[in-house]
């Protein structure tokens, strides 16, 4: 269980929610966040999204409009949702269509690894998939070796975006696609009343049901109200080097797909 306690003063200090801690110490603390929910983390999206988070990765799929033969990475991707998703949609151009892909998943988390594992070997996904522990801000994944780069729900976790973008555009190849999927800020205020009523009081009430964490999801309501807006986001993907940006807002900008290139 995380330790939920924001020290005094703090060396080189980032945002951890509402609190503040050391930027070395954030990949800690958001692992075993993870960690401690991975068990249950599937069903609580499905849970507290009432199954919306479906959609939102079924419209990132069709804005990334994968192809094969390709190598795909997806960070943050432990459970496999993002991954399994660009398999199936490979494969329904033809039985023997995915088999030109192959699909890195690389997590901090080795909990969510195991639980997408085991999610693969239930669905009979035994090919195409790599399993990698890492880091988003320095992955384990050669210079310009990369077609495809997603990240769903991750890159908010993260102590220096900057880093992590810079990471995205180090491994992508040019002409590689960047594709994020990520919490953003409502458009609407009327929803955004709603929103946040349900954010901080029903989501850590709900997670404290479901994976027993209460915490975890105090923080998930914290960090999206963190997280850079649209257009600001947008402004640091453009100076970590890749081009051609575009926003998508979901659900009234609940969330948001943000699209680059390596050009």
């Amino acid at each position: 269980m995380v330790a939920w306690m924001t020290p005094g003063t703090v060396e080189n200090p980032v945002d951890f929610g509402f609190r503040t801690v050391s930027m070395a110490n954030k990949p800690r603390l958001v692992r075993a966040l993870f960690d401690d929910v991975a068990a249950r983390y599937d069903l609580m999206n499905d849970l507290m999204s009432v199954g919306v988070h479906r959609l939102w990765k079924a419209a990132m799929i069709d804005w990334l409009a994968p192809r094969a033969p390709a190598r795909f990475l997806d960070v943050a991707g432990g459970t496999g949702d993002v991954a399994f998703r660009i398999l199936e949609r490979l494969s329904a151009a033809g039985p023997n269509a995915a088999d030109d892909a192959a699909v890195t998943l690389v997590d901090a988390s080795e909990a969510m690894l195991g639980t997408g594992r085991d999610r693969a070997l239930d669905a009979g996904i035994a090919r195409g998939l790599d399993w990698v522990r890492g880091d988003a801000e320095d992955l384990p994944i050669d210079d310009g070796s990369i077609d495809y780069y997603t990240i769903a729900f991750g890159i908010r976790n993260v102590a220096r975006i900057d880093r992590t973008l810079e990471e995205a555009f180090r491994v992508l190849k040019p002409g590689g696609r960047f594709l994020c999927l990520e919490f953003s800020h409502v458009l609407l205020p009327a929803l955004g009343i709603a929103y946040d009523a349900y954010s901080f009081r029903v989501l850590p009430a709900l997670g404290e049901i479901v994976t027993g964490n209460r915490e975890a999801y105090r923080y998930l309501a914290e960090s999206i109200r963190r997280f850079p807006d649209q257009r600001t986001f947008a402004a640091m993907i453009g100076d970590a080097g890749l081009a051609q940006i575009k926003v998508r807002n979901l659900s009234g900008g609940i969330a948001a797909l943000h699209s680059a290139w390596r050009i």
